[in-house]
């Protein structure tokens, strides 16, 4: 079961907003209609409660409904404008788009004046719903699926426990850590700066929770172990969740694997005492894989989900797994990842939401060598579609990426040799370039020797699937 979507709401009033000095100008507007010197320091150092309770000490039982009607149309002309965002507001709106969730705003202000609020500040919000206060927000939180509900009052925090969500406080209102805490909250934030390390520090734990759960639940697995950054993660996290008893990696062996990554990933399995299978695949002889479609994934998966699935029934155990991970699933056109789900194999982090970037964090968390291992694919993946797939040319193309792996001399580095047919396009992380001419040189004489007739360094640099982009 696939992890449900990421939805936060926040409080507006003293969260995302500092409404107190635009609050505090229709105060002085309306007490001066109404002949009424409201205490406007005291009314607008805790603001959150509706204003029925805050004028309610002040006005006649009659004279409160009209009183705040007045305040409402007042409000546009003395409080928009002089209103400003809060720190850290539209970055903590960003952390949760960072991560495609939905951004809700549930709050007690007049739902026409709170809209004013956010498109004069650009707070980008999927959904807005006014005048709900208290525990009352809890039936909007709930209907709109949140998880996390961000607020600065006491009373924030009773919404967000009563609709089971995480109570999330930042000390930017009036209520103190002291009260917060004692009203039950979860976290107590100095303000919405630290929103977005604490967001991603949270969705990562809850993330690797959700993944050993799944694993455990598994009880055995087979992982696809390409010794990528994804499979070797997705390896690491069974044997902690199973123990290596009920964990084999299988690595399967073609001409599209490149001999240099074949020792790193079975030496790194063997660290974490995983016994290590390297049965041939033999996608070569799909003619669907050798004519290089754009669906030319789909037949290789399928060939080795189909290789590891009776060794998994031979020994015993329970599921295929894949290194798919969240990112992986919301890319686009990825026949590979329907081939191996049409084959019954499971993909653990996708499942758990663990994107690429959380893969790698807690890859670097847990020490495993291949936190910042550049990305890899198998070598088909470099031969534009529609040129057919040979043994010779991924030869060529592996010989040509060593080449340029020595050329440039570096450590770690993204790159890819892209066989255009008689052409190569050499894609090299953007950072290193410009190349200095001498090493430019050197580079693509490395590659023409590799086989190649032309040779050019390509000055996008590297896109993971820049493939793709021809299609």
């Amino acid at each position: 079961m696939q992890s449900a979507p990421l939805v936060v709401g926040f409080d507006l009033d003293m969260t995302l907003i500092d409404t107190a000095p635009g609050f505090a100008e229709v105060l002085h507007a309306l007490g001066a209609e109404l002949g009424v010197e409201f205490p406007v320091a005291e009314m607008t150092a805790k603001l959150g409660p509706p204003l029925d309770l805050l004028l309610e000490p002040y006005l006649a039982p009659d004279a409160i409904a009209a009183a705040g009607d007045r305040f409402r149309a007042l409000y546009p002309d003395h409080a928009i404008t002089g209103t400003p965002v809060l720190p850290g507001a539209h970055e903590a709106i960003e952390a949760v788009r960072r991560h495609a969730g939905r951004v809700l705003v549930v709050t007690g202000k007049y739902p026409a004046n709170a809209r004013l609020h956010l498109d004069h500040l650009a707070l980008d919000v999927d959904h807005l719903e006014g005048w709900v206060w208290g525990v009352g927000k809890a039936d909007v939180l709930r209907r709109e699926g949140a998880t996390i509900y961000v607020g600065d009052h006491v009373h924030d925090v009773e919404g967000a426990l009563a609709a089971g969500a995480l109570s999330v406080s930042v000390l930017t209102g009036g209520c103190t850590r002291e009260e917060l805490l004692a009203a039950g909250t979860h976290v107590v934030l100095d303000d919405l700066g630290a929103f977005p390390a604490w967001l991603e520090d949270h969705l990562l734990q809850l993330r690797l929770d959700a993944l050993e759960a799944d694993l455990r639940e598994r009880g055995s697995v087979l992982v696809a172990y390409s010794g990528g950054a994804d499979s070797a993660f997705l390896l690491a996290a069974a044997v902690r969740a199973l123990g290596p008893q009920h964990v084999v990696a299988a690595t399967g062996y073609s001409h599209s694997l490149p001999q240099v990554e074949r020792d790193p990933a079975r030496e790194f399995a063997t660290s974490l005492g995983v016994e290590v299978l390297t049965p041939q695949t033999h996608e070569m002889e799909r003619e669907g894989y050798r004519a290089n479609g754009a669906d030319r994934c789909y037949f290789c998966k399928a060939e080795l989900i189909e290789v590891l699935g009776p060794i998994a029934a031979d020994r015993g155990l329970a599921h295929v797994a894949t290194g798919t991970n969240a990112d992986d699933a919301v890319a686009g056109f990825r026949p590979g990842i329907r081939a191996a789900a049409e084959r019954g194999a499971i993909a653990p982090l996708r499942d758990a939401g663990l994107t690429k970037a959380q893969v790698r964090e807690a890859s670097r968390r847990w020490d495993l060598p291949t936190w910042d291992k550049p990305a890899a694919a198998c070598l088909s993946s470099r031969v534009a579609y529609g040129v057919e797939v040979t043994p010779y040319r991924l030869g060529r193309v592996e010989r040509a990426e060593a080449a340029v792996r020595s050329a440039l001399g570096a450590g770690p580095v993204d790159l890819r040799v892209r066989d255009l047919g008689a052409r190569a396009s050499v894609e090299i992380d953007a950072g290193l370039l410009p190349l200095a001419p001498d090493v430019e040189e050197r580079l693509l004489a490395g590659v023409r020797a590799a086989g190649f007739d032309e040779a050019g360094v390509d000055p996008r640099g590297f896109r993971s699937g820049s493939m793709n982009e021809r299609l």
